[in-house]
């Protein structure tokens, strides 16, 4: 039994619009989402020994993310060296560093880039309108 066109054509127009919407953009390796970090190692290879560095000074440290692996920590969990605690509802984000050697022995490195916002954002776009 066969279908009214306007049938056929809506079916298939609902299954290119599904896997259009599937395909989604390449994750970032650090994503902050409230007051969580996810980490997610979408190479190839291990890391290992990573540690994760929030404004220069609190350190969370991972034995080993797989390949293909994620983890998640609360921001809460990173400790300074004399035992503070970062305090996310009281304290900014400015600065997130990710270090870890591959099983070739070489280290990685990734910085995690925010976008400017207030008035740094505002003297950015001035400056390129000159």
């Amino acid at each position: 039994m066969t279908r009214p066109p306007s049938v056929l054509s809506a079916i298939l127009l609902c299954g290119a619009l599904a896997s259009a919407c599937s395909s989604s953009p390449p994750l970032e390796p650090m994503t902050l989402k409230g007051g969580t970090l996810t980490v997610d190692n979408r190479t190839k290879q291990n890391w290992a020994n990573v540690e994760v560095w929030l404004n220069t000074h609190y350190r969370m440290q991972f034995r080993d993310i797989p390949a293909g692996g994620r983890m998640q920590a609360p921001l809460d969990f990173f400790v300074a060296g004399f035992g503070q605690h970062f305090f996310y509802k009281r304290q900014q984000v400015r600065d997130l560093r990710l270090t870890a050697k591959l099983p070739d022995g070489t280290s990685l490195e990734v910085k995690k880039e925010f976008e400017l916002d207030g008035l740094n954002s505002v003297l950015r776009d001035m400056a390129k309108k000159k």
